[in-house]
């Protein structure tokens, strides 16, 4: 899954696609070109401190996008949005898939949109503004938080088979329990559902390498690629198409080594 930021102030290319249309559909392809299987197209940044954006303003730098998009590639589109009204309008411009940071929490409509379209659903863990629910242990607040989310899901209606879970690498998670949750990722497996990895840049990548500009961070960004991939991820989010998908296809050797390891043994 490429990143695709259509805003002026993302934290790692914040404004270097946000100026025309034409700019983000030519990454987005170019991603394509380097192999990714699915562009996540955001219309605000999510890194702390980020001014929020209205709803004229996501939908106007997403929309105009997706639609191109969707009319040059048979990749997948993802809309990177919590809004149900950006989601609706994003799947009817051409998009496959609504991926929400606030796991459909934050507008619970968001859901009904989903169902409604027959998208496929991306549900994020965030630990932001509910410090006082968190439950001490890392993967226990994982299983609390996502089970809230996918109620949302099941009383609107969403197949299960439509539903990917992301634990939200990042977000309101301190270096510690970044570095923790990796660890322990493949505990996440008893949830029952396909797991997507966004690590890309991201603080910790850079607070455990010493590599402070958030574009200097794709070498350590590709080794918990692989550590995740090992562990079962299903889906990276990244942007630096090339480099993790070289780092997957180590890591799927591994896994393909392993697996005839195990068939002669038992033969």
């Amino acid at each position: 899954m490429a990143i695709v930021n259509v805003t002026p102030d993302s934290f790692s290319d914040g404004g270097r696609y946000s100026g025309s249309v034409d700019a983000a559909v030519a990454h987005a392809m170019s991603c394509v070109r380097d192999g990714a299987a699915i562009l996540d197209i955001g219309g605000e940044s999510t890194r702390p401190g980020a001014t929020e954006v209205t709803p004229a303003q996501e939908q106007d730098r997403v929309l105009p996008v997706i639609e191109k998009l969707a009319a040059e590639t048979d990749a997948l589109i993802s809309i990177d949005t919590y809004r149900a009204e950006t989601a609706r309008l994003a799947v009817a411009a051409g998009a496959h898939i609504v991926n929400d940071v606030h796991g459909l929490q934050r507008e619970p409509e968001i859901a009904n949109v989903v169902a409604a379209t027959g998208a496929g659903v991306c549900i994020m863990h965030t630990g932001r503004g509910r410090e006082q629910e968190k439950r001490a242990d890392l993967i226990a607040d994982q299983e609390f938080f996502l089970a809230q989310s996918l109620k949302i899901a099941r009383a609107a209606g969403i197949p299960e088979e439509a539903i990917i879970l992301d634990p939200g690498f990042g977000f309101a998670k301190n270096r510690e329990e970044d570095v923790e949750l990796m660890a322990r990722f493949s505990e996440l497996h008893r949830l029952g559902f396909p797991l997507l990895a966004g690590t890309s840049r991201k603080r910790f990548t850079g607070s455990v390498t010493g590599r402070e500009k958030p574009d200097e961070r794709d070498v350590g960004t590709a080794a918990t690629t692989v550590i995740l991939r090992l562990a079962g991820a299903a889906i990276f989010r990244v942007h630096n198409v090339t480099v993790n998908r070289d780092a997957l296809v180590m890591a799927d050797a591994v896994l393909a080594a392993a697996e005839a390891h195990v068939a002669r043994k038992g033969s």
